[in-house]
C-alpha cells in the first residue's frame, strides 16, 4: 500500500529526501509558503501553509491522513516534525528533545546539566539584561539567535561596540527575539562535522568530516567538508561514548542527526551543535559517495516506521569532500568557471541557480550558488585543492548596476 508523506519545506535542501521518496513510490505532499520552491515539481500535491505553524500543519495532517512526517535538514522545521508525529502517534523523537536540540540556550543549558563541557554561556531577550551580566564573560564571545541555523545571525565579537551590533544582528534573526552570548571555544585543527543515524536506540552509523572555511569571507561559515575527518581513534571512541550518552538522555531512539564538535588544545570536547536532521542534502549526499550509505533513504523510511535494522556502520573508502560554491561580492550569476585540474575531480553537481540570477557574497549557509561532490586521489591532494579551491573555480558575475 502507498504510503502518504508529508514533507515540511520543499527549498533545494530538500529536493533529493523528495525524490528519493518519489522514486521509492510514496504519495508526495509537500507543503510551506513558497509556491515557487523546486521540491514542489516532484509532489503528488501542494500546500501553501508555513511549516512554522505547527497547529496548521497538524490541522492539515490529520485532513491528509498521512503515514509520516519528514522536515528532512532543516532544523527551523524539527519541533514542527515532532509535535504532530507526536500528536498522531506516528514515529517520532519526544517534542520536549527537540526543542532542547534546536533552542541552543535549552541546548546549552542541557549540557550543562548532564556534565558535557560547555563554554560560559546565557541568553538574553534585550541588550540592557546582557550589560548588567556582561563583566562576567571573557572576550572574545560569540553571539547567535537561540532558533536559527544556517550561521544566520552568528557573529564573534571582540569588543563592547562589536558586541551591541552583533546582538541587534542576532536579535533580528530571532523568531523568539532571544539572544544567548557564549564564550569563545578555541578549536584545535578543524571543527568536525557530519551525520549520523540511530535505530532503535543504537548509533548504528556515522560518518565524521573536517569542515573548511574561508578567510576571505566570515570565517564562521562552512564551505566544505572533506571525509574522512583527522580524529585519532582514541578520540573518535570518545565521541561516539559522548553522543550516545547524549541520544540516551534525550530518548532519541530513531533517525538522523547532524552534528559539529571539535576539541581544544586541552582536550576538552565541545558540541557545539546537535541538529535532529540530516545536515541539508550536500552532507548526507557526499557521505554516500565517502562510504556507499544511503543516509537519504534511511531518513524518510525511518519516518514511515520502516525497518531500518539493515543500516550498518561502513568508513569511508578513499578521499571524498562536498564544496559550497559561493561568490565573493554580489552580482548577476553569469557562469561557473572550472579549471581542466579541478574537473577531473568532480564526480557530481547541484547548481540550482539560473543565470540572471541575484547571487549575494557568502556571508551564510543560504548564499552559496550550488554544490559539488569530489574524489581525490590522496589526503594531500584534497587538503590542497579544497583549501585553494578559489584557483580551481570562480563564479562569474555581471556586476550589479552594470
Amino acid at each position: 500500500m502507498q504510503k502518504r508523506i508529508l514533507f515540511l519545506g520543499a527549498g533545494d535542501d530538500q529536493v533529493a529526501a523528495i525524490k528519493y521518496a518519489n522514486e521509492a513510490g510514496h504519495y508526495i505532499i509537500t507543503c510551506d509558503y513558497l509556491p515557487n520552491n523546486p521540491g514542489h515539481a516532484f509532489a503528488d500535491e501542494y500546500h501553501n501553509v508555513n511549516t512554522t505553524d505547527k497547529e496548521a500543519v497538524l490541522a492539515l495532517a490529520k485532513e491528509l491522513d498521512i503515514d509520516g512526517v519528514l522536515g528532512f535538514g532543516s532544523d527551523v522545521n524539527a519541533p514542527t516534525q515532532a509535535y504532530v508525529a507526536n500528536a498522531l502517534g506516528l514515529p517520532s523523537t519526544p517534542y520536549a528533545s527537540i526543542l532542547t536540540l534546536t533552542q541552543k540556550d535549552l541546548f546549552r543549558a542541557f549540557l550543562k546539566e548532564n556534565d558535557f563541557y560547555t563554554p560560559l554561556s546565557k541568553s538574553f531577550e534585550n541588550l540592557s539584561e546582557l550589560l548588567l551580566e556582561l563583566e562576567s564573560f571573557t572576550f572574545p564571545l560569540m553571539v547567535k539567535p537561540v532558533d536559527s541555523s544556517g550561521s544566520n545571525g552568528v557573529s564573534k565579537v571582540s569588543t563592547y561596540d562589536e558586541l551591541k551590533e552583533a546582538f541587534d544582528i542576532a536579535w533580528g534573526f530571532s523568531r523568539t527575539r532571544k539572544v544567548i552570548i557564549e564564550e569563545c571555544f578555541q578549536v584545535e585543527n578543524h571543527i568536525v562535522d557530519g551525520d549520523g543515524f540511530v535505530v532503535d536506540g543504537e548509533l548504528r552509523f556515522f560518518c565524521w568530516g573536517d569542515t573548511i572555511r574561508s578567510k576571505k569571507i566570515s570565517a564562521l561559515v562552512p564551505i566544505g567538508t572533506t571525509f574522512p575527518a583527522k580524529l585519532s581513534e582514541k578520540r573518535a571512541k570518545y565521541v561516539k561514548q559522548e553522543i550516545e550518552r547524549l541520544l540516551r538522555l534525550l530518548n532519541v531512539t530513531n533517525g538522523p542527526f547532524n552534528i559539529e564538535f571539535g576539541f581544544d588544545a586541552e582536550g576538552n570536547f565541545l558540541i557545539i551543535d546537535l541538529g535532529p536532521r540530516n545536515g541539508g542534502s550536500s552532507i548526507p549526499l557526499a557521505i554516500k559517495y565517502a562510504t556507499g550509505v544511503d543516509l537519504i533513504k534511511y531518513s524518510v523510511e525511518s519516518t514511515l516506521g520502516s525497518d531500518c535494522t539493515e543500516l550498518e556502520m561502513k568508513q569511508p573508502v578513499g578521499f571524498f569532500s562536498e564544496y559550497r560554491i559561493h561568490a565573493f561580492e554580489e552580482g548577476v550569476f553569469s557562469h561557473i568557471w572550472y579549471s581542466e585540474v579541478i574537473k577531473k575531480n568532480i564526480v557530481d553537481a547541484f547548481i540550482p541557480i539560473q543565470v540572471g540570477a541575484r547571487v549575494e557574497k557568502m556571508n551564510r549557509a543560504a548564499d552559496r550558488v550550488g554544490v559539488i561532490y569530489l574524489k581525490f586521489d590522496s589526503n594531500d591532494e584534497m587538503q590542497e585543492k579544497m583549501n585553494n579551491m578559489d584557483k580551481y573555480l570562480k563564479v562569474v558575475l555581471e556586476k550589479v548596476g552594470k
